[in-house]
């Protein structure tokens, strides 16, 4: 960037100059005590020391867990200052600041960020003390939970009833130089509370799987939104365009009319389900006064967009036709990734002769949706979106059938499945894995490494421990040995749980079955449990966001069903600054692709982004498991019920992330979806069978169903898919912009199949994608 040649000013050079002279801080968050952020301050301190780093801890309170207490090691304790809590009598433990000075390490460790100081103290709270000692230039790594957090404590007390005892300011977070979350399963933290390890840790009602659940979706989300802003920051100094997919900003379009609330509702469930910003315009020709309809509705709007957190403001315009470039501009401006409004209601003539509103906004827009809703007030007079319905069904007295009980009974006997996932090589997620094993280990379950791969990281390889491992199977491929799982072994040993690394991997053609998860499957149908290893870029419906992050295409993909199916998900979170350093150490690569893999794969714009990606997918998983539990205290709130997503693919290049898209839809609608494609002319030839063939197994893959249909004429298109959604009774309709594709596209916009396929769909939500988004 030009900008790096520039002469700093003297205050930029004396603001850098302090920042040298000031300790780094470094905040382990999680979502409840006990979820393992002192284990990791105390496993990072450790690693400081034995590079040369003079560390020592302070106020730090293991809890007696004997995995905590073995981090430990040889780190020096530097004694804390001791006193009673006269309210009830609570030993508590502040920092020794004096003796701290004297000592003067490096770094120091320290629990409870939230803790408030003895009366008498030259600090009231535990952060002033950490401010303290970084003004002197002593590093400072810390704890803290979630609800902890002002701003986060009243929603956490409203979920689910928990207060905080003391809290910190919100913008806390803000003044770490590193942010790590902690996250950990529901079903981890009840074995550990059953197990005694937890006393101490705060009330019961903690402890409950519903509010655990919600709480760690607040930690994923926090440190989301925490992530996308080091993104956008990052690739504005980059001079960079927002990463759509990624850094969601909703745009809706309104007017002070009845269907005005109805937007404003559909775009903020949009904006909670994508963890998206939320902003309301209203075009106005501020000459002319005012109706007393529209006014009253301009009130009520206003109260909606304060309400729900949103941003709304009024755009003036002399003319209708001057709207789509109004509109356009400040879509850019404000870097908008999705525009939400009504349908056109002007006739197909009135739209050639007078213009679409539609079609002028497609042409300027790149890299930006179009959700067009249904106008639903005229039609159902639905005004307010209804919450949705369970669909958990009520258990009956009706006996099961045989293939009904013999369906219940193999999910009883199926293994226990849990993921490790995280946003890229090297965070951990094997380390994890193996510790995992390892503390199975030392209660007497019979573990078992199945396949593991250390790539030749040292740390990796120390936590195998005492962990038998079930030799690999030998398979001999074009004059090359290689080397395989051996699932016939592991099914013959039979362990109560094998450890199988790097879930996405492709078997060697030949092998019985074709991917590493369809090993894992079918060891878990032989009632073995199976903890795995995964990193997000394999998701399948990410491929295309993942590309358009990081310019590569990931070939070895699993299909979202598999983490879906996973009792647990957890994970493993690092710093993208961090995870680079990991890197120039030699912690997660040879010598030899350290440089390549810094400038390519691992920049730093990559990694961020692929790291909100991960705390957001892991966030959406947290809460579909909670709607699945007929919890009615989600964070992303009620969506429309009876849902049906009706996609319509040509035979393109993007048809295949139109197809990724309704699934994402489908997933968070729990709704059912359809791939449609019509195919016109003769007989359709080798080459085409072969590439619809693909589209067909991708949807299947992902739980769709796909259909073909045929006709001789382009301009039946419309009325055949049109019919189709209608027979399945479709509230959504997917289609692509399709820029690129003349024949839809149309001489003037007016007459192409899109824009009829939008005509006869104005009762339907039809969500346009951007040609060039890759979400």
């Amino acid at each position: 960037m030009e900008d790096s040649f520039k002469r700093k000013s003297p205050e930029e050079m004396l603001h850098l100059i302090s920042k040298l002279q000031e300790g780094t801080l470094k905040i382990y968050i999680g979502p409840v005590s006990g979820s393992g952020k002192t284990y990791h301050m105390l496993r990072d301190g450790n690693h400081l020391r034995e590079q040369g780093v003079d560390v020592v801890i302070c106020a730090v309170s293991t809890m007696r867990r004997p995995e905590t207490v073995e981090q430990l090691g040889e780190l020096e304790r530097v004694p804390s200052i001791h006193w009673t809590r006269s309210s009830d009598g609570t030993e508590m433990k502040d920092l020794n600041l004096d003796a701290l000075l004297v000592r003067n390490p490096e770094v120091v460790l320290v629990d409870g960020l939230a803790h408030r100081n003895r009366k008498g103290a030259v600090h009231a709270t535990r952060l002033e003390d950490i401010r303290f000692l970084l003004r002197h230039n002593i590093s400072v790594m810390t704890t803290v939970n979630v609800y902890e957090l002002e701003g986060y404590t009243e929603l956490a007390r409203q979920l689910t009833g928990i207060k905080a005892a003391y809290t910190v300011p919100a913008d806390t977070l803000e003044l770490a130089d590193e942010v790590k979350l902690i996250d950990v399963t529901p079903e981890t933290i009840l074995t550990r509370f059953a197990e005694g390890h937890l006393e101490g840790h705060g009330s019961t009602a903690v402890f409950q799987e519903g509010n655990l659940g919600i709480l760690r979706e607040l930690a994923l989300k926090l440190v989301a939104e925490g992530v996308n802003e080091s993104l956008r920051e990052h690739r504005e100094e980059m001079g960079l365009p927002p990463t759509t997919g990624i850094m969601e900003r909703i745009f809706v379009s309104a007017q002070y009319h009845c269907n005005g609330s109805v937007y404003i509702q559909r775009g903020q469930q949009i904006a909670r389900r994508l963890n998206g910003s939320l902003h309301v315009v209203v075009f106005r020709q501020m000459k002319q006064p005012l109706t007393r309809e529209a006014a009253v509705f301009r009130r009520s709007m206003m109260k909606l967009v304060e309400k729900i957190g949103g941003h709304m403001e009024e755009l003036p315009v002399l003319h209708r036709r001057y709207i789509p470039a109004t509109l356009a501009q400040y879509a850019i401006k404000q870097q908008i990734t999705r525009i939400i409004m009504g349908h056109s209601r002007r006739t197909r003539w009135q739209e050639v002769w007078q213009g679409s509103i539609i079609n002028a906004l497609l042409r300027r827009l790149q890299g930006v949706d179009l959700l067009l809703v249904a106008d639903r007030s005229a039609r159902e007079g639905e005004w307010v979106v209804p919450a949705k319905v369970s669909d958990m069904q009520t258990k009956t007295y009706r006996r099961l059938s045989e293939q009904e009980m013999h369906e219940q009974i193999e999910l009883i006997r199926r293994g226990t499945f849990k993921i490790y996932i995280g946003a890229a090589p090297g965070v951990g997620k094997t380390y994890m894995m193996l510790r995992e094993g390892n503390d199975l280990l030392h209660k007497g379950i019979d573990v078992r490494i199945g396949l593991l791969e250390t790539h030749g990281r040292a740390d990796t390889k120390k936590q195998i421990g005492h962990l038998p491992v079930i030799p690999r199977e030998q398979r001999l491929y074009q004059g090359t040995q290689l080397e395989e799982m051996d699932t016939e072994a592991i099914l013959r040993v039979h362990p109560e749980v094998v450890l199988v690394d790097e879930l996405a991997h492709t078997n060697v053609p030949g092998s019985r079955r074709q991917k590493r998860y369809e090993d894992v499957l079918r060891l878990l149908d032989a009632g073995i449990s199976v903890i795995t290893t995964v990193n997000v870029q394999h998701l399948e419906s990410l491929n295309d966001a993942v590309e358009q992050i990081t310019g590569v295409r990931v070939r070895e993909t699993v299909p979202d069903r598999i983490i879906q199916s996973a009792d647990e998900v957890q994970l493993i979170d690092v710093a993208p600054g961090a995870l680079r350093q990991r890197m120039r150490e030699g912690k997660i690569y040879a010598a030899a692709k350290i440089e390549q893999a810094l400038a390519n794969f691992f920049k730093m714009g990559n990694l961020i982004a692929l790291r909100e990606l991960a705390l957001r997918e892991l966030a959406d998983d947290v809460d579909e498991r909670l709607e699945s539990q007929a919890s009615a205290r989600t964070l992303r709130g009620p969506w429309r019920r009876e849902e049906s997503v009706f996609v319509c693919v040509s035979s393109d290049q993007h048809a295949e992330r139109l197809i990724r898209r309704g699934f994402r839809m489908a997933y968070r609608l729990k709704a059912a979806w359809h791939v449609h494609h019509v195919h016109i002319g003769p007989a359709m030839s080798s080459e085409m069978k072969l590439h619809l063939a693909g589209l067909e197994q991708l949807t299947v893959r992902l739980g769709g169903h796909f259909h073909v249909h045929y006709s001789s004429k382009l301009g039946e298109v419309p009325g055949i898919l049109t019919a189709k959604a209608a027979e399945a009774k479709a509230t959504q309709l997917v289609v692509g912009q399709a820029k690129r594709i003349w024949w839809l596209n149309g001489q003037r916009g007016s007459g192409s199949v899109v824009n009829k396929l939008v005509r006869l769909s104005r009762h339907l939500d039809v969500l346009i994608v951007a040609d060039d988004d890759y979400r």
